[in-house]
């Protein structure tokens, strides 16, 4: 056990004093403070404000995701990929419906590739939304948290308009969806659209030139692209430090190569470029729903694959071919091919992956998330070594570490 940890708190302050030196403190970070927006332990030695090291802790919350989902079929392992990032949760249920249309050779109609599209592209904009608003909190301005909060609410409705959920969506189906896009989904992703610039616009302007806002987040927590790709950065924390590495781009899936938009990247790799690059995707996320609502294909919303697809409830209620296949499908008695796949997808945090290994059986026989979130939080010490407490704080909030996704 190191020193850190041996060190004995004062529980009223939560702050030892070593005896070694009168100057030096033992700070515990978290795990339960609201600054921490999280169960995150950190155990900092400051000297004063200055934080000299620091020491994470990593394992509050562990829930075995992929043990549990190594004993389920595949259709009932989506539910399960809601609690990674739940702050984009249908990134991840259509990321593990990809991977399994890639294990069993599933090819989606066009207009499936493109409603996904625009669903991903409206759960990035909330779990942006989510961040830079918080890195305004942290920074004292609660404001723009309340604002926007209002329009992650109307993404919501959208996502409930689609599923019924709204949180942990469980949206969408190996093959599709499970219904086409009613035209009052239509509706309200249209008005939100033309609503939304103008509110995000007086958010930017709130922050983005505030001189108090760019005091405590210019040069907070920065590191450099060598040292972010050392550490397996990808996402907007990697292109925070110039590297312009985006999954979309890079390894196109569900057509995002019909798509125009551009990646935005920063130059230092501190708080305030990683507040700017998510508040530039989110424009460009503006862009790619609007191409995909103005060019959305004609076609079904789900392929020609009845062994692997949920039929229709009213089908499985009056159609007993229906009703024997949704029982196969759902206790796991369709068999799935033999195989070794990984599939990406750019989530809200970076490239979330999924490694899947296939003996045949009713569940996978290996299943590995890449979690974001877990490999990049790994250099939060190093990011904040040599800068003050308050700067740790906002640090955390704009690497956007998801407390499901951090520990899974």
């Amino acid at each position: 056990m190191s020193e850190l940890k041996e060190a004995q708190f004062d529980q009223s302050a939560n702050v030892s004093r070593e005896t070694i030196d009168g100057e030096i403190a033992t700070l515990n970070l978290g795990p339960t403070h609201p600054a921490t927006h999280g169960i995150f332990q950190n155990i900092l030695k400051v000297d004063g404000e200055k934080i000299l090291s620091s020491e994470q802790t990593v394992g509050y919350i562990h829930r075995a995701f992929e043990k549990l989902a190594e004993r389920r079929p595949y259709n009932q392992i989506t539910p399960i990929t809601d609690r990674l990032n739940y702050c984009s949760s249908p990134i991840n249920n259509m990321g593990w419906e990809m991977t399994v249309e890639k294990l069993i050779g599933v090819d989606v109609p066009k207009r499936v590739d493109y409603m996904r599209v625009i669903i991903m592209e409206l759960s990035r904009i909330a779990d942006h939304l989510v961040c830079n608003s918080v890195i305004g909190v942290d920074a004292g301005a609660l404001t723009g948290f309340t604002y926007v909060f209002q329009e992650r609410e109307k993404i919501y409705e959208l996502f409930e308009e689609v599923c019924g959920s709204r949180l942990t969506t469980n949206i969408g189906r190996i093959g599709g969806f499970e219904r086409d896009f009613s035209p009052e989904f239509y509706k309200k992703l249209t008005s939100f659209l033309q609503t939304f610039p103008k509110v995000f616009n007086e958010f930017d302007s709130l922050l983005s030139r505030n001189r108090i806002f760019m005091d405590r987040t210019i040069g907070a927590g920065p590191i450099s692209a060598q040292r972010a790709l050392d550490y397996s950065f990808t996402g907007p924390n990697l292109r925070a430090a110039g590297v312009d590495y985006d999954v979309r781009v890079m390894n196109p899936y569900a057509s995002y190569e019909d798509f125009d938009f551009i990646i935005p990247i920063g130059t230092h790799g501190d708080t305030y470029d990683r507040f700017q690059v998510r508040q530039e995707e989110i424009r460009q996320s503006l862009r790619i729903i609007e191409q995909a609502l103005k060019n959305m294909p004609e076609g079904t919303y789900k392929a020609d694959v009845p062994e692997y697809y949920l039929p229709p409830k009213e089908e499985v209620y009056n159609n007993m071919e229906a009703l024997i296949y949704h029982f196969k499908i759902v206790m796991g008695e369709i068999p799935i091919p033999a195989g070794e796949v990984y599939h990406c997808v750019e989530g809200g945090n970076g490239e979330l992956g999924f490694y899947l290994i296939s003996d045949g059986g009713r569940s996978p026989y290996r299943l590995q998330f890449r979690r974001p979130c877990f490999i990049y939080y790994q250099a939060y010490p190093e990011m904040i070594t040599g800068q003050n407490i308050s700067d740790a704080v906002l640090t955390l909030s704009s690497m956007n570490v998801i407390a499901g996704e951090l520990d899974a």
